[in-house]
């Protein structure tokens, strides 16, 4: 199935949940309560073995998620992604190579940047969203805003560590399109499969765009 490019990771939806998938089986149900939820973009981890399984399920199945690959850190991993259906791209860091490979894959992607020098570095190369990683322990909110003056072109998608209440904080921040986080997966729900909850914390994520708004 053929679907739509993205034009904007940051622009989709005020949260990306960032999904760790030990079952497959658990991708598609969970998807499906994400979108209706109000929360579209899925950046699933490629840190166990039922990833790539599980982008290739929602890809197939739930047409109104635009799901994505996180944890991304090798050209293999990238080309392997975009194989499995994936939309956009996420890397914790980048190099030359990962960036390359990045470019080259026809989808949008958000490399990860924790320095001023890392940020400058991707701006001279054209590239103006990033992902802000570890966020919290790189500075948080004090640190992207102190970058906001000097470095108006790059746009960032905080991750690591940001809670619901730290969400509001970040999304507040003009250099800010959106949040990466989990705390609408949380683990006891995920083990019982209480898809209705994840629906309902979703819900709850994608209202922070209203109450975060600006003019």
């Amino acid at each position: 199935m053929t679907s739509a490019p993205v034009a904007s990771v940051l622009d989709l939806a005020p949260v990306i949940p960032v999904v760790v998938l030990d079952d497959a089986a658990d991708a598609v149900p969970l998807a499906r309560a994400l979108v209706a939820g109000g929360l579209p973009a899925i950046e699933v981890t490629l840190r166990t073995p039922a990833a790539m399984e599980a982008i290739r399920a929602i890809a197939a199945e739930v047409p109104d998620a635009v799901v994505g690959a996180g944890t991304v850190i090798t050209a293999d991993a990238v080309a392997g992604s975009v194989k499995a259906g994936a939309r956009f791209l996420v890397s914790p860091g980048w190099t030359e190579a990962l960036l390359t490979a990045m470019r080259d894959s026809g989808v949008p992607f958000l490399p990860g940047v924790s320095t001023t020098s890392e940020v400058v570095a991707l701006l001279e190369r054209g590239v103006t969203e990033m992902k802000f990683f570890p966020a919290e322990a790189a500075g948080g909110t004090a640190y992207l805003k102190s970058l906001a003056g000097p470095l108006p072109g790059a746009r960032f998608c905080p991750t690591g560590g940001v809670t619901a209440e730290k969400a509001l904080s970040y999304l507040a921040l003009p250099n800010v399109g959106c949040v990466g986080g989990t705390w609408m997966l949380p683990a006891d729900a995920l083990a019982a499969k209480d898809w209705d909850r994840v629906e309902s914390l979703a819900r709850e994520a994608s209202a922070l765009r209203e109450t975060t708004r600006r003019p």
